[in-house]
């Protein structure tokens, strides 16, 4: 009835454009996301047509799903000789704070985030924080990484004093922007919008793992105008 106080969208807004998805599960075959090498090459179309300019592939490693660096390389390089487009492609892992993890790290057996090449893209269980997570990440820190912790929004036992002594410590931030979307519930929502604002994010992803998320994303209502001016505003971390 009101077509004039209708919000923009997230695509309209101008966010997807030159953007840098900094967390996806595109490469195919190997863990909770794209299952087809066909369906990869579809969704990165699309990436090209809603502006995307980069994109970090960044499978889950963990003890559940065991990926190796070995593996992984092999797979994204099938992946980079069939893509024709002009979407960047970046190959680096989610990492769970596990056993599995602490063993890679000793081992340096990692796929770091980023252009320099130094920061790791780590995650946890979204209800429990393992019980070494602080030993954890000083162990990542004194082997000259930088912890960047995935989608800290969606993680239920963190409040603001935890994401403060977190930021405090040295890590930095990855905004789901599907949490802005809703669609991992109204308090995730809450916290995402309130951590933009308080200026914690350093880097954003879509955490894309199916073709109808990115459509979902495209189409979201920016919730704001303060929001969309953040999300554009070129703040964000180039690590």
């Amino acid at each position: 009835m009101f077509p004039f106080c209708r919000k923009k969208t997230l695509q309209e807004a101008g966010i997807f454009e030159g953007m840098t998805d900094w967390h996806s599960h595109i490469l195919p075959g190997v863990d909770d996301g794209f299952k087809s090498l066909e369906d990869s090459l579809a969704v990165l179309d699309m990436y090209q047509e809603a502006g995307i300019r980069e994109v970090w592939l960044t499978p889950h490693v963990m003890e559940d799903i065991p990926n190796t660096t070995d593996g992984l390389r092999q797979r994204f390089d099938e992946l980079r000789k069939a893509y024709r487009g002009r979407v960047i492609l970046r190959l680096a892992a989610e990492y769970m704070l596990d056993t599995l993890f602490e063993d890679r790290l000793d081992r340096d057996d990692l796929l770091p985030i980023g252009q320099e090449g130094r920061h790791l893209l780590v995650e946890t269980s979204c209800f429990n924080p393992p019980a070494n997570m602080l030993a954890i990440l000083t162990g990542i820190k004194s082997r000259g990484y930088y912890p960047v912790l995935a989608h800290p929004e969606r993680y239920v036992y963190m409040g603001m004093q935890d994401y403060s002594l977190l930021s405090d410590s040295g890590v930095k931030f990855q905004l789901n922007l599907g949490s802005l979307a809703g669609m991992y519930g109204s308090q995730a929502a809450k916290k995402a919008v309130r951590l933009l604002r308080n200026g914690y994010y350093d880097i954003t992803g879509t955490d894309l793992h199916r073709t109808g998320q990115l459509g979902h994303l495209l189409d979201t209502p920016c919730a704001d105008r303060i929001t969309c001016r953040m999300l554009t505003s070129g703040n964000f971390l180039k690590i």
